[in-house]
């Protein structure tokens, strides 16, 4: 079946956040499968002739930005999302598929208009699309019964009044003269979704995907030797961009809670640990906790950041407040071991005792046990290791995920309404697809629609072997 799919997302850059690095791994592997795939975006920074732009209606939009604000809405400005159902590219496409809606660039209440001539797909990367105005709520379960007087304002995207009550049913009238089909990547935000004001429309499970064959075991000692690290030290990577938790990105991604843990590990421990940053600022890191630390700097490229996790012994997450981390499937799929908290969908991912060990919700006690068994036990880490590099390849292949996305779009196509129940094995029926390497096909095409990696990225990959690990 031949057609063509329009992604919606507040931008194209994939620094900006895992969501946008999904939508442009679906994109490019959809490409590749020689499906017709473009990006429609509020924010265009790429200069890929695939991603365009929305235009804004600017003086409009400033003008009620500058009303709308300071009462608690953040996004009602949008009102060039009226306009999209005119643009070449939604003209053009077969379905819409909705990757993300909050950031400031689209008013919601143009979904009615937007999905009267097209099948729509909306994938859920957090909770903001049920609730009040948060991406994630932290316990707070207002959304299910019409938000309000709501206990966090700051929690990202922040709010500066509360209009929650007032943002909660705008929303609920907005879907109930909307057709969708929403799309979910973790069973934990399926469950939420389906007791949401998004409970009137089929929810389907589609996890993230990842290139199995770029994110794969790597040789340990020569990934540290491209990397410039010390061969024998115990090295633990942390990937994140914020520490300081006055800003609630910050206090979500829970560095006070990792640097807490650090700080009373024993002494002889701390001495040899190594912390591996990419973005923070490593004289921080040993000043606050005591340990060694070395930034990287920010690693775009697939196939570095394969090389720094195979370079780790351990993968830290520490966050509060998460859904299905692209991080945390990288990490399995390199064989690295993780740790993070049990919350939201994180336990589908870090299987404890299976992929990696999980921590007690903000519990900073229970990290450092788990810092000290991971670190101590070298046997354990191959291990889960091992088993997460397995589960990676079965599981979250980015073939695979693909494969599924097209399943549901072809469903859509044929019978212009939601789709019925998955199948057993949950939507994948197996069949390759043109392009789209899994772990089940040899080779390696190369993903159109996120940037190349330059020649020293590739002599770097070249020059690191592999190592077995399942």
């Amino acid at each position: 079946m031949s057609f063509g799919v329009v992604h919606l997302h507040h931008g194209d850059n994939p620094g900006w956040g895992g969501g946008v690095v999904a939508m442009q791994r679906l994109h490019g592997a959809l490409l590749e499968a020689g499906i017709e795939s473009t990006i429609l975006c509020g924010v265009k920074s790429q200069a890929s002739p695939r991603t365009v732009q929305i235009p804004r209606w600017r003086l409009l939009e400033a003008g009620l930005k500058r009303v709308g604000r300071p009462l608690g809405f953040n996004d009602l400005h949008g009102v060039s999302a009226f306009g999209v159902r005119r643009h070449p590219a939604y003209r053009a496409a077969d379905i819409v598929h909705i990757q993300g809606l909050h950031g400031g660039f689209f008013n919601y209440l143009a979904l009615p208009a937007l999905t009267r001539d097209k099948p729509v797909v909306y994938t859920l990367h957090d909770m903001w699309a049920f609730t009040g105005h948060c991406a994630y709520s932290y316990g707070c379960e207002r959304w299910r019964h019409g938000c309000g007087r709501c206990p966090h304002l700051d929690a990202p995207p922040p709010v500066a009044r509360d209009a929650t009550a007032v943002e909660w049913r705008l929303k609920g009238w907005t879907y109930a003269r909307a057709r969708l089909t929403v799309v979910t990547v973790s069973r934990w935000l399926t469950a939420l979704a389906q007791q949401s004001l998004l409970g009137r429309f089929p929810v389907r499970l589609i996890p993230n995907g990842v290139d199995v064959e770029t994110y794969r075991p790597l040789g340990r000692e020569e990934c540290r030797r491209v990397l410039g690290l010390p061969r024998s030290a115990p090295v633990l990577l942390w990937l994140s961009t914020r520490m300081d938790t006055a800003h609630p990105e910050g206090f979500r991604k829970g560095g006070d809670l990792l640097l807490g843990a650090l700080r009373t590990l024993p002494g002889a421990l701390k001495r040899d640990l190594l912390v591996v940053l990419t973005g923070l600022d490593a004289d921080a890191v040993t000043d606050t906790a005591g340990v060694r630390a070395v930034n990287l700097g920010f690693v775009g490229s697939d196939r570095l950041k394969a090389i720094v996790y195979g370079a780790a012994d351990v993968f830290v997450h520490p966050t509060r407040a998460d859904n299905a981390p692209l991080v945390l499937l990288e990490s399995m799929a390199c064989g690295t071991p993780m740790l993070s908290f049990r919350v939201g969908g994180v336990p589908e991912l870090v299987r404890e005792g299976e992929t990696g060990l999980l921590a007690e919700p903000e519990d900073v006690e229970s990290l450092r046990a788990g810092l000290m068994r991971l670190l101590d036990d070298a046997g354990l880490r191959q291990r889960l290791g091992e088993r997460g590099r397995a589960v990676a390849t079965a599981e979250y292949s980015l073939a695979r995920h693909v494969r599924r996305h097209i399943a549901l779009y072809e469903t859509l196509l044929r019978s212009g309404g939601p789709p019925g129940p998955e199948p057993a094995d949950g939507g994948d029926d197996g069949r390759p697809v043109a392009g789209v390497h899994g772990p089940e096909r040899d080779g390696r095409g190369e993903k159109r629609g996120q940037g190349g990696d330059g020649p020293d990225d590739q002599d770097a990959r070249a020059a690191v072997p592999a190592r077995d690990a399942g």
